[in-house]
């Protein structure tokens, strides 16, 4: 088999006592097969380009080793864990935490990693958590007037956030989450192009009613169904912008009336237009 061929470059870097930060562009040219150990710290991902389709990962201390799960924009590996992560190769560009457990150990001191809890790290779409992320990324780009304090408090602030999510997700058996096949019909049904499904039309699909689907996703992944369609249609906006489309018509592929809905949308959610998120994320200008 022929070596794995990367360029990984860090554009950014921030250390504190109780943060470790880097901004990462990677160009990997094959797949990517590898072991990441937390070590004591809680690490933190968010990608900034799209998640190549197909990521997953498990963690090697709990599960088989044919068992894998998908891999969402963000996603934590708690102290002590060694996560195996496998996708395509690609261009990506990440933020990557390393949180020291004198800063979570306040929120997360007594916490105990439940087998849905390990899951639900593996995607985590709550918005707070991803703007965050975001924020600190945006510290460690444009560095101004009190960046160190800033980057302490959102720290800070990130492992208040990551306890409520966390917490907020309990054992399906318990508390009456959605089952995993239903979860699979709904990515199935976000995957497709064109206008977002609504509500009435997830629970036909999941034979529940709408008070059951949003109770029971809302325990399953912590956080609300619609903020989940939100964060999965700009996943799939950021994979589009990587190609040459044009922004009209990816606008009109993913069911919007306009080019400037589509923007006002993408910002909204991103905190930058597609314009800018192709020149300067993607392309790296």
């Amino acid at each position: 088999m022929p070596p794995l061929s990367r360029t990984l470059t860090i554009e950014a870097a921030l250390h504190r006592p109780y943060l470790a930060a880097q901004m990462v562009r990677m160009q990997l040219d094959d797949q990517v097969n590898d072991f990441h150990s937390a070590g004591p710290a809680l690490r933190m991902d968010l990608c900034l380009t799209p998640r190549p389709a197909g990521a997953e990962a498990r963690f090697a201390n709990h599960w088989a080793p044919g068992r894998f799960e998908a891999v969402g924009q963000v996603f934590v590996i708690p102290p002590g864990e060694i996560l195996q992560f496998r996708a395509p190769g690609g261009r990506q560009v990440a933020l990557m935490c390393a949180l020291q457990p004198a800063l979570f150990a306040p929120w997360l001191g007594e916490f105990t990693w439940t087998e849905r809890r390990l899951e639900a790290s593996l995607d985590i779409g709550a918005p707070r958590i991803i703007a965050l992320l975001r924020f600190l990324a945006q510290e460690l780009q444009h560095p101004a007037l009190g960046q160190e304090v800033a980057a302490d408090l959102i720290a800070q602030h990130l492992c208040i956030e990551l306890a409520r999510y966390l917490l907020a997700v309990d054992e399906p058996a318990t508390t009456g989450g959605l089952a995993s096949w239903r979860l699979k019909l709904i990515e199935e049904r976000l995957a497709e192009q064109g206008p977002a499904p609504t509500l009435m039309e997830l629970a036909a699909l999941c034979n529940l009613s709408i008070r059951q689907l949003t109770r029971g996703f809302r325990t399953s992944r912590g956080y609300s169904i619609g903020e989940y369609v939100t964060q999965h249609r700009m996943d799939m906006a950021r994979r589009l912008l990587g190609g040459d489309e044009r922004i009209k018509d990816i606008a009109r592929r993913m069911g919007f009336a306009s080019a400037a809905g589509f923007s006002f949308a993408f910002r909204q959610a991103t905190g930058v237009t597609p314009k800018l998120f192709r020149t300067r994320v993607l392309r790296g200008i």
